[in-house]
């Protein structure tokens, strides 16, 4: 992703959710939601993606109306479209019926001219696997620290 530029990182999902796979999805947007995603007035707080009727959904994501936007600003909380592939639709609908996995907004970046979402397929984590996360992210960097002073 050399062209792309990041939006959006969703640190909350890989706190919550151990992700298995990524898929790249286009959105149907109305230009003032657009203008608000690019000033990064979005937030995915408690959103998810959902297969319905052969069809992906993304519910739950709060897109501030645009600040110079007249009467025709959007919906806020308005459900979104989103544009994948007919065989990364049926696999995705797969993973959520037959494994009982959850579909996330992972990340938001601006590739080639248009915002894209990054949807992972996420199984959510125990207690035990946030502990266990945490405490290599401590270990990880308390050994980077040990390193830096040795280096000087």
């Amino acid at each position: 992703m050399p062209n792309d530029k990041q939006i959006l990182n969703n640190r909350q999902a890989y706190h919550e959710y151990i992700i298995t796979d990524k898929f790249e999805a286009g959105a149907v947007l109305v230009g003032t939601e657009v203008k608000s995603i690019m000033n990064g007035r979005i937030q995915l707080k408690d959103s998810y993606v959902s297969v319905r009727d052969g069809e992906v959904w993304l519910f739950n994501v709060h897109i501030s109306p645009y600040s110079h936007g007249n009467k025709q600003n959007h919906d806020p909380m308005r459900t979104r479209k989103l544009l994948l592939h007919k065989n990364e639709i049926e696999k995705l609908e797969k993973e959520t019926t037959i494994k009982g996995m959850t579909l996330v907004v992972t990340s938001i970046y601006w590739k080639n001219g248009r915002i894209k979402f990054e949807i992972g397929v996420a199984k959510g984590k125990k207690l035990y696997d946030k502990r266990e996360t945490e405490m290599k992210k401590a270990v990880e960097k308390e050994t980077r620290q040990q390193l830096k002073e040795n280096s000087r």
